[in-house]
């Protein structure tokens, strides 16, 4: 059972959700505006958020921002565009899925289960590569022994590539992985996560290899 923020200003959707989050057997919290989704966030810790892009006062992609400066909390927009470059702005901002709509609510619901499953079972032993650590028991990255706030696909794509060091894996082979079949998205969405950990990383961002028309892989520094 895991304990979820809904921020939905439609009061409808807001209860349909709900509804369907507690039949999953999760606990719910609910915010009709950004303003109140994030003071909730900051007085009560939460597994996961569902955001409405559009809302009143603070929308969607705000709170998302800033909830990523606060911890590693999965998130799930919801958004009733389509546009490929509103979801690349969201995957920017720290996103981990999204859902356009109209939607199934089985779907979202199958889709929380999904992020929850993936974000709470890490297997255990650091991983370190060149002075970059990753430690899979408490989800925490260092370089040089700082610790870099990553997004929680950020910091799954970056275990996995860690992981399989030297392997190459295409753009549609870490969707899949990652993100997994259900997935909306497009294989940009890979491109944007591997900007992101670059920069996050600093000159070790340099481990994670580009190789043209084939994907990436990382590559343990000698």
């Amino acid at each position: 059972m895991a304990s979820i923020l809904i921020a939905e200003d439609e009061k409808n959707m807001q209860d349909i959700i709900a509804e369907y989050m507690r039949k999953g057997g999760h606990t719910c919290l609910t915010a009709d505006d950004g303003v109140d989704a994030l003071m909730l966030l900051k007085s009560t810790p939460v597994d996961l958020l569902i955001l409405d892009i559009m809302m009143p006062h603070l929308d969607g992609f705000s709170v998302c921002r800033l909830a990523r400066e606060m911890g590693n909390t999965p998130v799930i927009l919801l958004t009733a565009k389509s546009s490929e470059e509103d979801k690349l702005k969201g995957y920017e901002y720290g996103a981990d899925d999204y859902m356009t709509k109209p939607f199934s609510p089985r779907v979202l619901l199958a889709k929380v289960n999904a992020l929850l499953r993936r974000t709470s079972c890490a297997p255990l032993g650091t991983l370190c590569a060149g002075k970059t650590a990753l430690q899979p028991a408490s989800r925490k990255v260092y370089v040089d022994g700082q610790e870099v706030t990553l997004t929680h696909k950020e910091y799954e794509l970056l275990h996995f590539l860690m992981a399989n060091p030297g392997q190459i894996f295409s753009r549609d082979q870490l969707l899949n992985r990652i993100w997994g079949y259900e997935f909306e998205g497009t294989t940009r969405t890979v491109d944007a996560h591997i900007k992101n950990l670059r920069q996050k990383l600093g000159s070790e961002g340099k481990n994670i290899v580009t190789l043209i028309r084939s994907g990436y892989k990382f590559e343990v520094p000698t």
